[in-house]
């Protein structure tokens, strides 16, 4: 994957690393926030998994996964503050090798996958505006 980036990507994409990372002392936050984020830059990509039921009082992230292709994404909360971070390497549709990953890998993979995306076409482009600056998918 390569990592070639304007100077102004690499500075967004590092302000937002540290944005995620500053929540990640209180996983249940952590994973709202980059559920939130994940979501409104690429619909359609990310599936969330909340806790509870339809009556239960806590609905929070339980774990999230995406899929970019030839690299499928997922974390997710273990309970007691911990989470679990994985990265699957696929081809033609099959899983080749799933990696565990710190979550601080974890986010700086997902971010160079999203900034080859950019690159390589004008929805990845738009999907890393959304992540970056928090806008909605239509605007």
């Amino acid at each position: 994957m390569t990592q070639d980036r304007s100077p102004d990507e690499s500075h967004d994409i590092d302000l937002l690393l540290a944005s995620l990372r500053a929540d990640m002392a209180d996983t249940h936050a952590f994973l709202q926030a980059l559920a939130v984020r994940l979501d409104g830059a690429l619909p359609g990509q990310v599936e969330v998994e909340r806790h509870g039921g339809l009556f239960s009082r806590d609905h929070s992230v339980k774990q999230i996964a995406l899929d970019l292709g030839e690299r499928r994404y997922r974390i997710a909360d273990e309970g007691h503050g911990r989470l679990r971070a994985e990265r699957t390497n696929v081809v033609r549709n099959i899983a080749l090798k799933t990696e565990q990953l710190s979550v601080d890998e974890w986010l700086q993979s997902l971010a160079a996958d999203l900034a080859g995306m950019a690159q390589r076409s004008e929805r990845g482009r738009t999907a890393l505006e959304r992540l970056l600056l928090g806008r909605p998918p239509d605007a």
